[in-house]
């Protein structure tokens, strides 16, 4: 196959972190519309959850590019 165990294992720890930047990236809607909830440009959304997704793409292409021996 062409994929190893290992390799199978740092892509579900790729995925699980690209999940956790998305979830980091949720939340801080209004309940008024009319009121603008500056809630929503905290550091979380806007610097942490992206570069949490960012390493998760990065453990993914080392996943699937870097060949692992048996």
């Amino acid at each position: 196959m062409a994929i190893t165990q290992r390799g199978l294992k740092l892509l579900l720890v790729g995925l699980i972190v690209m999940v956790s930047g998305y979830i980091l990236m949720t939340g801080g809607g209004s309940d008024d519309p009319e009121v603008f909830n500056y809630a929503m440009f905290d550091f979380r959304r806007m610097v942490a959850a992206p570069i949490v997704i960012i390493l998760g793409i990065v453990i993914e292409i080392v996943a699937i590019m870097k060949v692992f021996r048996s």
